[in-house]
């Protein structure tokens, strides 16, 4: 039996995400047989657990290996996935090192979603929502070591160039040059150490019409920290190489990303593959998510969903 726990996380591009996967029918076929195929799929950014819960329900013989490297995301899972605990198992990494599962053979579907999950954006206690005061850390680690890069680090001892250069290529902030001078010199005062602090010196350094967009003005440094700190852009980059490796012949890999950089990381080792004859994209064109979702869940307008085919 499938139970469903209260969670503030809810999951984008859903249905096209596992359909993209193209795994058996339902196990009764339009004939009234069953069929026998198991399906092994692998979310290897398990967040939430949206799609793997959906995918489990859907395909009764389907097995998930769920990968995350916050190990706080599998506690909270639990619930959720009570009873199923023979066809999902979780490991505690970074997909960028799948190829530490030695034994695992070929797999018939990946799922990478790339957006941080609502659940950890929220209740983390690590700094990644500017709307609540937490200490700058933004690592994913739900227990980082003294030698990991955090927020913190990086404002508080970083020059001004290289926090600017970050600010404008990972958070595409207009503003960068700005903002990074005043958090230079507001360490020079004292240590930021919060989401707050960080919050206060953003503001200062932007103009007043740039606070009254769409998106918060703190958005798009709060973004390009996190990936800075996560190094999440190289982590895709091998990431991708090392999932499509573990795709058995058929079986398919869907992406979803939330950011520009992100995407076009996608599309053009797509496009390589492709190009390789290694793969065949299944949708030229990039899916979005319909309007009646995007109501229902504002996170979902910037997400894009591609998918491709091991050959």
């Amino acid at each position: 039996m499938i139970e469903h726990t209260d969670s503030i996380h809810k999951t984008v591009l859903l249905n096209e995400t596992i359909e993209g996967l193209n795994l058996p029918a339902s196990p009764l076929s339009s004939l009234g047989g069953s069929k026998d195929e198991e399906s092994i799929i692998i979310d290897g950014t398990f967040g939430g657990g949206g799609h793997s819960i959906e995918v489990l329900k859907r395909y009764p013989k389907a097995k998930i290996i769920a990968i995350d490297q916050d190990k706080a995301v599998f506690r909270k899972a639990k619930e959720k996935f009570k009873g199923l605990e023979k066809r999902i198992s979780f490991v505690n990494i970074n997909f960028k090192n799948i190829d530490d599962l030695v034994n695992l053979d070929s797999v018939d579907g990946i799922i990478l979603d790339l957006g941080l999950s609502s659940d950890q954006l929220e209740n983390s206690g690590r700094g990644f929502s500017f709307m609540k005061d937490e200490i700058l850390l933004m690592t994913m680690k739900e227990n980082p070591l003294p030698e990991d890069l955090t927020a913190r680090d990086i404002v508080n001892n970083w020059g001004e160039k290289n926090i600017a250069d970050i600010i404008y290529g990972y958070g595409e902030e207009k503003f960068s040059r700005s903002i990074a001078k005043q958090i230079v010199e507001a360490r020079k005062k004292k240590e930021i150490n919060t989401t707050f602090d960080l919050i206060n010196i953003i503001e200062r350094a932007v103009p007043n019409g740039h606070k009254k967009g769409k998106i918060h003005f703190a958005t798009k440094t709060f973004q390009a920290l996190r990936i800075a700190v996560n190094d999440e852009l190289n982590v895709l980059r091998n990431g991708l190489e090392k999932c499509f490796k573990f795709l058995k012949n058929g079986g398919r890999m869907s992406v979803i990303s939330f950011h520009s950089l992100e995407d076009r990381i996608v599309k053009n080792f797509y496009r390589d593959m492709q190009k390789n004859g290694e793969a065949k994209i299944i949708n030229k064109k990039v899916i979005t998510a319909t309007i009646v979702e995007i109501k229902s869940n504002s996170r979902s307008r910037s997400a894009k969903l591609r998918v491709i085919e091991k050959i």
